[in-house]
């Protein structure tokens, strides 16, 4: 019969009083609950911490939480469900932009393609579900650093290529990309990641009003952009196909 790790065992118990007690609880409460000695709880939330499974709050010093272990906690129900509810929705939005349709995830510090649907016409095209694409450059990508703050964290510490001149790459520029996004819901890539391509998309958010995706279209520079801007009817079009859906999944009006 196989043996029980012990010190994923102590994690295990660690993360469930985190979540059945206070918001936050301190390495004394923590070790005198689990019959710890402090420095074994210690290394335990230290790690789980470098791992995103645990924050522990700079004022007090008190555990809780992590984003990470929320993410991972619903990732499940959200990616299939995101994607059930989309489906129509998507249909939708490839129609009456005439342009591809992305509908994107984070994994892996990039965006997972979970759902693609073909412009509407008769030109050549491949599926993409399944391919990966970066934070810091597509505006899917844009939209879940922004909205999500794992995938802040791992866009600002990742090491951002310059994909084309228009790649916007340092710390203090990505970071005014990103409150321009959050400022007007919705974000744009125009030749940063593809020469030639332009993308806009926009956040979707379940029940809980956590971000949980990001969908857009992606076609040729000069089919998405007017006078060297994104045409305005499109970027409407994304975003009330981000809000159907994020109703779709309970989010109610943003």
């Amino acid at each position: 019969m196989a043996r029980n790790i012990q010190s994923l065992e102590r994690a295990a118990a660690m993360l469930r009083l985190l979540a059945g007690g206070e918001r936050r609880l301190g390495l004394s409460d923590i070790a005198s609950s689990l019959g710890l000695a402090k420095g074994t709880a210690h290394g335990i939330l230290r790690t789980l911490q470098q791992e995103g499974f645990v924050e522990q709050d700079d004022a007090s010093g008190r555990y809780q939480l992590g984003a990470e272990l929320l993410r991972l906690g619903t990732t499940y129900l959200d990616v299939h469900e995101l994607r059930a509810r989309a489906l129509v929705w998507t249909d939708d939005l490839a129609r009456s932009s005439g342009e591809s349709v992305y509908l994107g995830v984070l994994h892996q510090q990039g965006v997972l393609i979970v759902h693609h649907v073909f412009r509407p016409d008769d030109s050549r095209q491949v599926l993409e579900i399944g391919a990966m694409q970066p934070l810091h450059s597509t505006a899917l990508g844009k939209v879940l650093s922004a909205y999500d703050p794992v995938a802040h964290s791992e866009a600002v510490e990742a090491d951002r290529k310059a994909f084309t001149e228009r790649t916007v790459c340092e710390p203090d520029d990505f970071e005014h990309i990103l409150d321009m996004t959050r400022a007007r819901g919705y974000a744009a890539d125009v030749e940063e990641t593809w020469e030639g391509v332009a993308s806009v998309a926009a956040p979707i958010h379940n029940r809980r009003r956590m971000p949980v995706g990001s969908v857009g279209i992606t076609g040729a520079v000069e089919r998405l952009c007017r006078d060297g801007e994104l045409r305005p009817e499109l970027i409407a079009a994304v975003r009330d196909c981000a809000r159907a859906v994020s109703r779709d999944l309970g989010a109610g009006r943003f």
